[in-house]
Parts: C-alpha cells; sequence; structure tokens
C-alpha cells in the first residue's frame, strides 16, 4: 500500500514541508482548514495509531509538540485543535496515520471538540462505570 503521504515521503508528490526528520514529517495540509493547518505523519505506513510501534509514537508526539508553538506563532493563532481521525468511521481518510494541528482564531466559528461526535449518548452511571473498568482492564 502506497498513500498518498507516503508518496510525500518519497518525493513523488510535492508538498510544503515544514519539519522533517529520521522517522517524521510535517507539511501543510492541501486542503486547509484555517491558514497553517499542519499535517505531522510518521515516515512509515501505519493505518491507525494502534499499529504504530511506541518507539514511534513517541518520535511522533515530540515532532507535534514541536510543532504547535511553531504553527500557532506563525500565523498569530489564538490556540489550536489537534486532532486525530483514528479509523475510517472517525473520518480519516488516508489509511496512513496522520496529526492535525489547525490553528483556531477568536470568533473563526469552529467548534470543540465535542462538537464533532453529532447526538451525545445518555449513559448512567453504572454504564460510565462498566465502561470504565472495561476500558481499564485493557490497557
Amino acid at each position: 500500500m502506497s498513500t498518498i503521504f507516503s508518496q510525500i515521503v518519497e518525493g513523488e508528490i510535492p508538498a510544503r514541508v515544514v519539519y522533517e526528520d529520521e522517522t517524521t514529517l510535517a507539511f501543510l495540509d492541501a486542503n486547509p482548514l484555517a491558514p497553517g493547518h499542519t499535517l505531522v505523519i510518521p515516515k512509515d505506513e501505519y493505518e491507525r495509531l494502534n499499529d504504530v510501534p511506541e518507539d514511534v509514537a513517541t518520535d511522533l508526539y515530540e515532532t507535534i509538540h514541536r510543532m504547535v508553538p511553531a504553527v500557532e506563532e506563525a500565523v498569530d493563532a489564538d490556540a489550536t485543535t489537534v486532532a486525530f481521525n483514528n479509523g475510517e468511521a472517525a473520518g480519516q481518510e488516508v489509511p496512513h496515520v496522520h496529526c492535525h494541528i489547525v490553528p483556531r482564531f477568536e470568533g473563526d466559528g469552529g467548534g470543540p471538540i465535542h462538537a464533532v461526535a453529532g447526538e451525545r449518548p445518555d449513559l448512567d452511571d453504572d454504564e460510565l462505570d462498566d465502561i470504565a473498568d472495561d476500558i481499564e482492564s485493557r490497557a
């Protein structure tokens, strides 16, 4: 499988690369939601976050940590939304792990991350306890 992001890593498709190291690459999104919208990817292809080896995940987070203030400062953003779409049902369009750093501006009309999921479930305390226990047992 060779995604569009792998083609960017290989130099087959041009991109506005803003950072690169041995394992990660950051570049401007070709269809930005805001000026400075940046994607951070591992150079190797992993479809979902669950597939990323721990050492690569560490490198990926270090690059995100470096890029967030750089992006905010470059476009004078008030804040950023930093997010992964992890799987097709979550809106992931390219099957190659990628983090969105989306600059946010006062009054930009964008909502909080809670606005992406649609209708919220109505869960009672027992259901929440069961879900928490199940997650904890798998972590």
